[in-house]
């Protein structure tokens, strides 16, 4: 159980990390939209590590396009999956377990 717990901290922690990363480029101004360019394979790399399967899959190709695609910054592609991962699809399997 602790593993799990402690798992699911490093993942929170990891995801807003990577989302504060994809930022960067509104902080910078004028290496912005380079420096996505350089972040959007990374990122998609980056969530097949932290979320395994072919959600993890899914949701680097949603990461990809979403750093590509200017002004979608902002959309914290990390920290949705990671409540997908550890809040919402939880109750969906608790909720199938108890029918």
């Amino acid at each position: 159980m602790s593993d799990l717990k402690d798992k699911k901290f490093r993942n929170l922690f990891l995801s807003l990390l990577f989302d504060a990363l994809g930022l960067v480029s509104f902080v910078i101004p004028g290496i912005g939209e380079f420096s996505d360019i350089i972040w959007a394979p990374i990122s998609a790399w980056l969530m097949t590590r932290l979320y395994k399967g072919k959600i993890g899959q899914a949701a680097a190709m949603v990461t990809f396009v979403e750093e590509l695609i200017p002004g979608t910054d902002f959309i914290p592609t990390f920290t949705i999956m990671w409540f997908y991962t550890y809040v919402f699809k939880k109750e969906k399997e608790e909720i199938i377990i108890e029918v």
